[in-house]
């Protein structure tokens, strides 16, 4: 299993890295929403819907990715779609969904298996989650940063969690996942941050502003993961699909930075309209 999760990671991480610098940005958001295209069929799977209608679900998320891009492109100097009401209304609804319904969601745990509930969650966790990604590659190094700050906490939290994790995180709902893992993560990410901000100049500023954003970077890392292994557990699967030898399906892999990336945004959002 480690093997084929290294070997999975050492194929695909150059090519998203080589895009990400690459590619210009409307090509870059053309690109990942074929990644939400079947992120959006994986998610509807696990909500129980047939696979005519996870084919019209997942259409209908493309085709809303595709209308923002439009709206962003279609006119010169047109102000950032996050700022526009529609942005204001979708990444409200997205801080509202990671920072307060979803660990109401953990904690009470109910077994939702309304469709079309999960589907209108789905939309708010993956429709965010696109934009956030394609409004950061506007500053590669940004969207690198913060997609950074996900991996060292995934990666301490994965080893540390396996060679000395003794108390259960949350046994219900991920039985691999331990507080130990839970603390290496933030004091990696803490470690990375401090690093990070004595490289870069402009970043000298907001050594404890950004201590505290990669913080909650962190812990929504965690909620992001949590929450697609209950959703998975109350499906009754173990992985989201199999396109990914060693990690399962898409969401498995975006699960923890689907919750992460809307705030990444909005906290790198001033610099980013300035630019």
């Amino acid at each position: 299993m480690l093997r084929e999760r290294v070997l999975t990671v050492a194929v695909i991480l150059p090519l998203v890295l080589a895009a990400l610098f690459l590619l210009p940005n409307l090509t870059w958001g053309c690109v990942l929403i074929a990644g939400i295209v079947i992120a959006a069929w994986e998610w509807a799977r696990l909500a129980g819907v047939g696979p005519a209608l996870r084919t019209l679900y997942s259409a209908l998320l493309a085709a809303g990715c595709a209308s923002i891009l439009w709206w962003q492109w279609a006119a010169a100097g047109r102000a950032e779609f996050a700022f526009s009401p529609g942005g204001k209304l979708l990444y409200g609804a997205a801080v509202a969904f990671w920072l307060g319904i979803a660990p109401a969601w953990l904690w009470f745990r109910p077994r939702v298996r309304d469709p079309r509930l999960l589907a209108l969650v789905g939309a708010i966790i993956l429709l965010p989650f696109w934009h956030a990604v394609v409004w950061l590659q506007n500053s590669p190094w940004r969207l690198l940063l913060a997609l950074s700050v996900v991996w060292v906490a995934d990666t301490a939290a994965y080893f540390v969690g396996r060679r000395f994790g003794r108390r259960k995180l949350a046994p219900e709902i991920s039985p691999g996942k331990t507080w130990e893992g839970v603390w290496a993560a933030m004091a990696a990410v803490s470690l990375y941050w401090l690093v990070i901000s004595l490289c870069v100049p402009e970043l000298r500023s907001r050594v404890v502003s950004g201590l505290v954003g990669v913080w909650l970077m962190t812990l929504l890392s965690i909620l992001g993961d949590l929450f697609e292994s209950w959703m998975k557990r109350v499906a009754g699967v173990k992985d989201s699909g199999r396109l990914l030898p060693g990690h399962g399906g898409l969401l498995d892999r975006i699960d923890s930075l689907s919750a992460v990336m809307p705030v990444a945004a909005l906290y790198f959002a001033c610099p980013l309209r300035v630019a």
